[in-house]
């Protein structure tokens, strides 16, 4: 009886952790246990910082809004109100929202690497490293095994800031914890030459130590020519900021990449909308496009795309490879854990789309038609 208890009581405490999860990724609601004097929630822009962000276009009545037309709810999976799918993701008899089993991964070791070869190393979730004509960058690193109270998938935790080679660009696109981790980029402070994010966002940073200097930060439509023939131009995408109570009081943005050679697209989270088509026809066609294709539900469709939405984003894009992030090491929804890939799997091959999907930790070389097995089937 007393080991009974005990499991119920570990039941009731991870439901609650999953609950917490649910409202501090969703935008639900804003249940916290950190204390507000915390250094990880960061610091919200001030000084010359807001005055800038204060004539932006896109700063209305105090927060930054998307400029076009907000992707609309649509009925069918997950479908319901917002208490419910609370109530489902805390107190749902799913359990396949995580996997009951290590998942398998790599570890490349990005020092050994040649810097001439073009490649992408991911890390699951939404952060990956990436050489490209020379330049290394990292892309929204969450090593902590955490996102905010949310835990890794036992495996899909295999790098430390340690692991990480000095860097020509570290890349944020937006605050939130999944893509913005305290532990993660105060370690790498001293590896990053430039930092490239949304306004706003370098509030954070200089509050965890980074130099201003160093920081570039952009509004949407802005391009920063980076020397080299690289540039960089922000893209606006319907999603939403914020680490504590207040929101959208920094941006979020998507990234177009441009190399001597290349042409990347570097998705932030988002809805599915016309803005793909819209930037396919203005810097397409792309070499790769990074989107995501998981944490869907719903109830935040207009923030998270269906694995659907992703494949089309990609034929809008105008992409040759679609790499799929967002995936495969935090359950921030109730689907199944591998329910994206396998979804968006099915719909790539429909449409000829050409899906990347190596290991986490494993070196994709994305000029090369190199073939991945399906990894994820066949874990519980």
């Amino acid at each position: 009886m007393r080991d009974i208890l005990k499991g119920m009581k570990r039941k009731r405490f991870a439901r609650l952790r999953r609950g917490m999860a649910f409202l501090a990724t969703t935008g639900a609601g804003a249940f916290f246990v950190i204390v507000s004097s915390c250094a990880s929630l960061g610091r919200l822009p001030s000084g010359a910082r807001l005055e800038r962000i204060e004539k932006s276009p896109h700063y209305v009545e105090g927060e930054f809004k998307f400029p076009g037309t907000q992707p609309e709810h649509a009925t069918g999976e997950y479908s319901g109100s917002m208490f419910g799918a609370l109530w489902r993701f805390l107190f749902g008899t799913e359990e396949r929202n995580k996997p009951s089993a290590v998942l398998p991964s790599a570890k490349t070791d990005l020092f050994s690497l040649d810097p001439s070869e073009n490649l992408v190393v991911w890390m699951g979730h939404s952060s990956y490293y990436l050489q490209v004509d020379g330049k290394k960058f990292l892309v929204d690193p969450v090593f902590s095994g955490s996102a905010f109270v949310v835990s890794a998938f036992p495996g899909s935790d295999v790098y430390t800031p340690e692991d990480i080679p000095p860097l020509d660009y570290l890349v944020i696109t937006h605050d939130h914890w999944d893509h913005l981790d305290y532990e993660t980029v105060t370690a790498l402070k001293d590896k990053a030459a430039v930092v490239l994010t949304g306004l706003g966002t370098g509030e954070h940073l200089e509050y965890w130590g980074y130099a201003p200097e160093k920081i570039i930060e952009h509004d949407w439509n802005e391009t920063s020519e980076l020397g080299g023939g690289f540039a960089v131009s922000a893209i606006a995408t319907p999603h939403f900021s914020g680490r504590f109570l207040s929101r959208n009081k920094s941006l979020w943005t998507a990234f177009v990449l441009v190399t001597p050679n290349r042409k990347i697209f570097i998705g932030g989270d988002s809805g599915y909308g016309h803005y793909f088509a819209d930037v396919g026809r203005r810097f397409g066609p792309f070499d790769i496009a990074f989107l995501e294709c998981g944490q869907y539900n719903i109830q935040w469709r207009s923030n998270h795309m269906f694995p659907e939405d992703t494949a089309q984003a990609s034929i809008d894009l105008q992409a040759k490879k679609l790499f799929a992030v967002h995936w495969a090491k935090f359950a921030l929804s109730v689907h199944a854990w591998d329910e994206p890939i396998t979804r968006l799997a099915a719909a790539c091959e429909d449409l000829g789309i050409t899906l990347v999907h190596p290991l986490i930790g494993q070196a994709a070389r994305f000029d090369n038609d190199e073939v991945f097995p399906r990894w994820w089937e066949g874990i519980p």
